[in-house]
């Protein structure tokens, strides 16, 4: 796949252009857009640069990260602290993720959104107050290891590593993590199945197939 060289600022432009006029695929009205990618590669930084260029466009938009619904850390850390297929499968919450984000966002849904329902510092429910996200607003959900879920998204954007930069940009605290992203390379490629990638091993110089 040939990848031309941009700038995150001209990135985050161009996405919004291409969201500005989004509809979403089941006929609702609130396109899902994810940001697929390790935390090395920060994918909240590009939702919400997106998010900021949505709103100069008159797009109402809401980020939200996956790390707001992590389980709880009697059933995440319930085989160590440092068990990759529990982080692979067992760390986020997605069926909250499907009743508090997605399902309001069905056709027919209230667009009543819940940002964040579990503290991983406390280990307690955070409490946060539901977000009405008007008609025609946009979710830019982000998070790691998104595509493996069958999410509905509209439009999914991949921020890739190599596994030599995410080795380095991954704390030594963290490496226990690795594994779980060399399965999820090789059971989902989500290099091939995001609608848009972005190489990013080069924190000063990304790339993307446009």
């Amino acid at each position: 796949m040939r990848l031309e060289a941009i700038t995150w600022d001209r990135l985050a432009e161009q996405l919004a252009d291409r969201l500005a006029g989004a509809a979403p695929a089941d006929g609702g009205a609130w396109p899902r857009v994810g940001f697929d990618g390790a935390p090395a590669v920060r994918p909240g930084d590009l939702a919400e640069r997106v998010g900021q260029a949505l709103r100069l466009r008159g797009r109402p938009s809401l980020v939200i990260g996956t790390e707001g619904f992590l389980r709880p850390a009697s059933l995440r850390l319930e085989h160590g602290r440092r068990d990759a297929e529990s982080y692979y499968s067992g760390w986020f919450d997605t069926g909250a993720l499907w009743r508090e984000v997605f399902g309001p966002l069905e056709p027919g849904g209230s667009g009543r959104v819940l940002p964040d329902l579990w503290d991983p510092a406390t280990d307690r429910a955070t409490r946060s107050p539901y977000v009405q996200l008007p008609p025609h607003g946009i979710l830019l959900l982000h998070g790691p290891l998104l595509l493996r879920h069958w999410f509905p998204f509209d439009l999914t954007v991949h921020l890739l590593l190599s596994p030599g930069a995410l080795r380095r940009r991954t704390p030594e605290s963290d490496h226990w993590t690795l594994p779980a992203f060399e399965r999820y390379e090789a059971e989902t490629d989500p290099a091939v199945t995001a609608d848009v990638l972005v190489r990013a091993d080069d924190p000063r110089h990304p790339a993307w197939s446009g």
